[in-house]
Formats: C-alpha cells, sequence, structure tokens
C-alpha cells in the first residue's frame, strides 16, 4: 500500500512540473489535478473519472498509471459500481451528476480530436518537407565527427522515441541555455520531431528507454543522456 496523492505530488515536483503545463499536457483540468493529489476523490465526477484521470496523470509523469488505478480500486471502490452511487441519490442530484460527467465527456472528446489534428498536421509537414540531401551513415559515438570528405546537411532532423518505457526529456535549440523546444514526459510509444535544425540540445532522464535519431540514422547518446546533436553528429556538452 502507497499514499497515492504525495506519490503524484513527488513525482511532480521532482520534475518541477505545474499545474497549468500539467493540465495542457493530459488535458484534465487543474482543479481535478489537484484533487487526485491530495485524494480528494469526491470532487470528481465519478470512480470512472477518478480511475480514468488517475492513470492519465500517473502515465504522464512516467509512472506506473496500472498501480495507481489498482491501488485506489483496492481503498476506495470495494466492489461498488457507478450505479450503486446513482441509486443512492436523489434523482435531482443523480441527474446533476450525469450532466457535468456529459460535459466532461464532450471536453475529453474534444481534447482528445485537437491532439489527433495536431499529431496529423506534424506528421504531413514532416512527411512531405522531405529529408535533408545527406543523411549521416552508420552510428556515431557520442564525441565523434564524421569525416571531413563526407557531405553532411546544414540542417539536421532529429527524432527521438520512447521504445522501452517513460522518460522525462528537455530539448533546446542550439545549446542548453538555447530557445527551450519541448520539455516534457516521452510516454512509451510517443515520438518527438525537431526538422530543420542547425544544433539541438538533448537532456534525457531515461536515455535507456529511447531512441534518437539524426536524419534517420539512429545516433547513440552519452550515458548521462545529455549531449548536443548536429548535422555532423552528436558531441558532448561543455
Amino acid at each position: 500500500m502507497f499514499e497515492i496523492g504525495s506519490s503524484l505530488r513527488e513525482a511532480r515536483t521532482r520534475q518541477e512540473l505545474d499545474f497549468p503545463e500539467l493540465e495542457q499536457r493530459t488535458k484534465i483540468r487543474a482543479k481535478y489535478l489537484r484533487a487526485l493529489e491530495e485524494e480528494q476523490f469526491d470532487v470528481l465526477p465519478a470512480h470512472t473519472y477518478v480511475k480514468g484521470f488517475l492513470r492519465a496523470y500517473a502515465d504522464s509523469l512516467g509512472l506506473d498509471g496500472q498501480l495507481y488505478v489498482d491501488e485506489y480500486n483496492s481503498r476506495f471502490v470495494v466492489g461498488e459500481e457507478d450505479s450503486t452511487v446513482y441509486s443512492r441519490q436523489p434523482p435531482r442530484q443523480a441527474a446533476r451528476r450525469r450532466r457535468q460527467e456529459r460535459r466532461e465527456s464532450h471536453v475529453v472528446a474534444i481534447a482528445l480530436v485537437a491532439v489527433g489534428l495536431v499529431t496529423a498536421l506534424v506528421i504531413a509537414a514532416w512527411k512531405f518537407g522531405g529529408p535533408d540531401p545527406q543523411q549521416v551513415s552508420g552510428l556515431n559515438p557520442a564525441g565523434n565527427r564524421t569525416p571531413s570528405s563526407a557531405k553532411v546537411s546544414r540542417r539536421a532532423i532529429v527524432e527521438v522515441r520512447a521504445v522501452r518505457g517513460a522518460s522525462f526529456m528537455e530539448v533546446r535549440a542550439a545549446s542548453r541555455a538555447g530557445r527551450q523546444l519541448y520539455r516534457g514526459t516521452l510516454l512509451r510509444g510517443d515520438v518527438q520531431r525537431f526538422p530543420k535544425l542547425r544544433a539541438v540540445y538533448i537532456s534525457l532522464g531515461s536515455p535507456a528507454n529511447v531512441v534518437v535519431k539524426l536524419n534517420g540514422n539512429r545516433v547513440r547518446l552519452p550515458a548521462g543522456g545529455e549531449a548536443i546533436v548536429t548535422p555532423s553528429g552528436v558531441r558532448l556538452v561543455r
């Protein structure tokens, strides 16, 4: 048994994330995220919403959402179904709760459609924009450069994919102090692409869980998960 709320709060503060950022990432209202951390589950409409929000919030922090759902079921559900909750409520209160759940369902559906459209636009832009004329061949260990006689692109297309599990990632243009391009947790199966850049600073919390490709070819990052990726390869951060 573990404390659901305190575990979520500790993971969020460790990653220095705030509620507005997590609200945008999970599409769950900040007041519900706070309620999960404070274990005020009665604020949420029903068990179904509690478990769905709990799974999404935990996964977005790089945690195992199913563990949190199982812990919630063992401590709070105890076999009761949402239908029994409705049966114990006055008709007006039950109807009001059902209307609220329908509104929440519509918000979730709209958010999912928006995410799908954005993803499709990004993929289309990357696909039809065309690759750079030359690609880096082979795997470039950290710190190595391609031969001076080889022709390389002046700009890089960097792709980061979570293949073994979740990993917190920060990406900036050019250097550690450059413009922030991405900051968040990649869940297993997630992909982020950063096209047509001269240099990209990447910092990974769990580098073993991700695969990094430069212009379509896989490259290896240093063990610490922090490096600068340029069209000519990967180099350590000074």
